[in-house]
């Protein structure tokens, strides 16, 4: 029996050493459901004979696929067309957050955002690729009287292919891809990355349907907490993405136009 004290008393120790292990590579963000945005979308485009637009919309977040529903967006602008490739707009936004348990309770956070954004667009026979740059001022508001002001920076790389047209018309089938980074000069400096894809088809003029895929991480600074040394914490959350836009046309616009399909979130 003594001689079998020994390989006892090491196997213990090697299962004591694989559970500290084991916990230790436990994340401190495990992975998060999935969830699901739901965008609805009024674009006035411009045109060669007006170059004067703008959009509305509200879109809906839930914490689970399709249920679980915890944020909403109220957003509007209005934008002008340089040319044919450039666009600048002005918008603003409503952001609500709220706990899905307790809805009734109000929201926890509401701010409020006003944007300038330049948007760049490359039309590269059957690839289209569009640049899209923004400045935000936003405010917030949390319950129990708190507030506050950030600033962020945001860059967009947006890629749309056609399948069975040249260009992206009427009853067009089309692919989707892009990446987000947000950049807070209050730092983190790198706050979040954004990544899409997904399939749309444009049914006529005025309407599209999107249905893609969307990754957004946020990312937070290091901190020292009580005498204790926080590490930065990634949190990251893939949501399934369905977007209705309704395009609205200028009455005296007589010439064709290709516009993008762009989401504007």
């Amino acid at each position: 029996m003594k001689k079998f004290l020994p390989i006892t008393v090491l196997i213990s120790v090697l299962l004591a050493g694989h559970s500290r292990v084991a916990l230790a590579q436990t994340p401190a963000n495990p992975p998060q459901r999935w969830g699901s945005w739901l965008i609805g979308t009024a674009l006035l485009p411009g045109s060669p004979e007006n170059k004067w637009g703008g959009f509305a919309e509200v879109q809906a977040r839930t914490d689970a696929v399709f249920w679980k529903y915890f944020y909403n967006e109220l957003k509007a602008g209005i934008s002008y067309d340089l040319d044919k490739t450039f666009t600048v707009m002005l918008a603003g936004g409503r952001y609500a957050t709220s706990n899905y348990r307790a809805l009734e309770d109000g929201p926890l956070n509401v701010e409020k955002r006003l944007w300038l954004q330049l948007v760049l667009n490359q039309y590269l026979d059957r690839l289209k690729i569009e640049h899209r740059y923004r400045i935000e001022q936003r405010w917030f508001a949390y319950r129990g009287d708190s507030s506050g002001t950030r600033q962020r920076l945001r860059y967009r790389l947006n890629a749309f292919l056609p399948l069975n047209n040249k260009t992206i018309t009427d009853k067009t089938v089309f692919l989707s891809v892009y990446d987000e980074i947000f950049l807070n000069p209050d730092g983190p400096v790198f706050e979040r990355n954004r990544v899409y894809g997904g399939a749309g088809y444009q049914f006529s003029k005025h309407v599209i349907l999107q249905v893609g895929w969307v990754n957004q991480a946020n990312y937070n600074l290091p901190v020292i907490q009580q005498g204790q040394f926080i590490p930065q914490i990634t949190s990251a959350k893939n949501n399934v993405v369905v977007s209705v836009t309704y395009r609205i046309a200028h009455r005296k616009a007589t010439s064709p136009t290709e516009h993008l399909p762009s989401q504007q979130d």
